[in-house]
This record gives structure tokens, sequence and C-alpha cells, in this order.
């Protein structure tokens, strides 16, 4: 009798043994976002920013949501900078992987392009799209981790006019609605502020050579060349084609964070002195501790949206959290706009932007004005939306 129930006992543990180790299931984010070409500084940092948080979650054993763990895979397609093919790698990742989370895209026109989309099947995007467009109660789904000339560029060029007596600027910009929009919003920001953008030319994404533009404006009298919407490496061009038809006035980027691409572009002695919008205070210890994550992983600096980009896609996971769900994005997207006071390595985060959207999407975050010193940025205000530049 003993030994019948022994064999039992011993077929039992042996089918125990036999079944298959349930595999931790995969949490697909999605990064349509830009790898080549003039934006891909930015789409780099998006979608190194949302490997560098998957890698944290995924360290401590994964995501845990509803009793689930996750293990976190970033799916990421270049779009090249281009709505139609923003529209094409969107498809891919919502129909193909089955995606419910975007980390981008990352201009105005992919995000305009892959909004109806998104929206209709479900899918919460986090645009690096300036343009207001991008964000309202109409697209439920969108957010925006970083802000824009709306937020920050009257407060920016109120400091510009007032301690280095910017007066007459003159601007370049792509014509396409990123640039469109920003024109606009400095247009009015100067006016405002008792300056002037004197001087507007509009050139198509892949120019190289702005020499007829720069000098017809040059010869409009501007004391301040604007380089705001403009993809790092075009920035560069422009800085270094002005200095060499010799202008001395000043250059100015009231807008994007791309410091060590340009100088890598126009070079120390074309960026020296140039005014720059920062997004960060890499003296602040959890930015500091951000930078040097980044650092450990690629060997390289990272563009500035991308402390954002991290910590939008760790207010995600946390969201997801609280919603209990991976796969209803309108439930993580209430859990999200409701969070306050997130400790991520910009600071305390939260959301704002009814006024001016008409829904809390915009993420609220300080800024800061820079000047490049010996190829190194050097904070010389800080900034709030709502207190301005000091």
């Amino acid at each position: 009798m003993n030994r019948i129930r022994n064999g039992a006992l011993l077929a039992t543990l042996a089918a125990t043994l036999a079944l298959p180790v349930a595999a931790q299931e995969t949490l697909k984010i999605g990064a349509p976002v830009t790898l080549s070409g003039p934006g891909a500084a930015w789409g780099q940092a998006m979608r190194n920013a949302a490997e560098l948080a998957a890698d944290k979650v995924n360290a401590a054993g994964g995501l845990e949501v509803a009793g689930k763990k996750y293990k976190v895979q970033i799916v990421s397609y270049d779009d090249k900078y281009q709505a139609g093919e923003a529209v094409t790698v969107s498809n891919r990742l919502v129909f193909e992987d089955k995606v419910k989370f975007f980390i981008g895209p990352t201009g105005s026109a992919p995000t305009l392009a892959v909004q109806p989309i998104t929206e209709k099947n479900g899918v919460l995007i986090s645009t690096l799209g300036f343009t207001p467009k991008a964000l309202g109660p109409d697209k439920p789904l969108s957010f925006r981790p970083v802000i824009t000339t709306l937020e920050f560029a009257e407060a920016q060029i109120q400091w510009l006019v007032k301690s280095l007596g910017v007066k007459k600027a003159g601007g370049l910009f792509p014509n396409d609605e990123s640039g469109q929009v920003i024109a606009r919003d400095l247009e009015a920001a100067y006016k405002k502020a008792g300056g002037e953008l004197s001087a507007k030319e509009f050139f198509e994404r892949d120019r190289v050579d702005f020499v007829p533009l720069l000098t017809r404006m040059l010869a409009r009298g501007i004391d301040a060349i604007e380089l705001d919407g403009n993809s790092p490496g075009t920035a560069g061009l422009i800085a270094k084609q002005a200095r060499e038809l010799g202008f001395k006035g000043r250059i100015v980027r009231t807008g994007g964070p791309a410091t060590a691409e340009i100088i890598g572009v126009a070079g120390k002695a074309a960026s020296e002195g140039m005014m720059v919008h920062a997004v960060l205070d890499p003296n602040l210890p959890s930015t500091k501790a951000y930078l040097d994550l980044y650092n450990a992983k690629y060997k390289s600096a990272p563009n500035g949206f991308s402390p954002a980009y991290y910590d939008f896609t760790g207010m995600l996971f946390e969201a997801m959290k609280r919603a209990g769900t991976v796969t209803d994005a309108a439930q993580v997207a209430k859990a999200l706009e409701s969070m306050k006071d997130y400790e991520g390595a910009l600071g305390k985060l939260g959301w704002t932007g009814k006024a001016s959207y008409g829904i809390d999407h915009q993420m609220a975050v300080p800024f800061y004005i820079a000047e490049i010193k010996d190829g190194v940025e050097v904070i010389r205000a800080r900034c709030t939306v709502a207190a301005g530049c000091n």
C-alpha cells in the first residue's frame, strides 16, 4: 500500500515539475520618434529616457500592476521627423505590436498626423510637438512632458529685453506647423516685452544653406538672431553661417535644449556668448543623478529634453499601478493627470494647461536661461511660468 501511495506521490510531483513555468508577461511601450535627420538628437533623447526608465523597473523584478509583474520593452521606430512616416510607424505599433502607450511622437506635424489613430484606438501619447493643437479636451489621451514657447517665451524674452537690451530680433523658422506656431508666439512675446521680431524667414527642414536668408535678414539692422524652433543641427548651421557673414550681435535660442549639438556644428567660437533656453539645472541632485545614469549607459551627455521623458515614463508606470491596468489607456490617463508632486529627475512635477488648452495635460516644470561660455552652459536666470525669470 505504501509503495502504491509513494508511487502516486512521485507521479504527482513529476507531473508538477513537468508543467511549464509561467513566463513573465511583457509590456510594450512604443517610441515612434525621430532617430535620423535634423531632429535625431530629440528623438534619441526620448527613446533613451524611456529605456532607462524601463531598465529601472526591470532591474527591480518588473512592473507590478494588479498583482501581475511585467517586463517592460521599448519598441522604437524612426519617423524621420515626417508626418507620413510617423503615421506608418504608428500604425505598425498600434495594429501589429498592439501597443497602448507611446513615448512620442517627436514634432508637431507628426503628432497631429498620428492623433486620429491614437485617440480613436485608445493609445496614450506623450508628444514633443509644440503646437497648441496637440492638447485639448477632444484629445484626452495626449500629454506633453515639456513646456513650449507658449509657456516660456514671454518670461524669457522679457528678461532678454530688460537684461541684455535686445530690441530688434530676426528669426529663421522651419516652414511647417512647429515653425509657424513658434514664430507667431515669439512675435507676440517680443512685442509685449517692448522689443520686436522685425524679420522672419521660413525654409524647408532639409535646407543647409542659410546665407541668402541671413543676408536679407541682416540687412534689416537686427541686433539679435533668434534660433527657436530649429532642430539642433540646423540651429548650429545658422549660428555658424551668421558669424561667417560677420554678424556681431546676440544669438539667442528662446526654446529647445540643443547646446551640445549646436556647438558640435557651429564650433565653440561661433557659439560663445549665445543665450539659450535650458530645461535643467545639472547641479540639482536628482538631475545630476539622471545625467550620470544616462552617461553610464550611453557614454554621452543627453539632450536636455531627455530627463522630462524619463520622468514621464516613470509617471506613466505609476499611473498604471494606480489604475490597475496596462491595457486601458483611458483609465491610466485619468490616474496620470491626477498626479501631483511626483518626485522626478527634474524635481517635483505635476500637470497644468487648462487655461491655455482646456485640459491639464501640460507638465509644469521650471526652466532656465543660460549663456554659453567656453562650450558650457552657465545659468544666468531661473524661471517659472508663474513667476517669470530672475
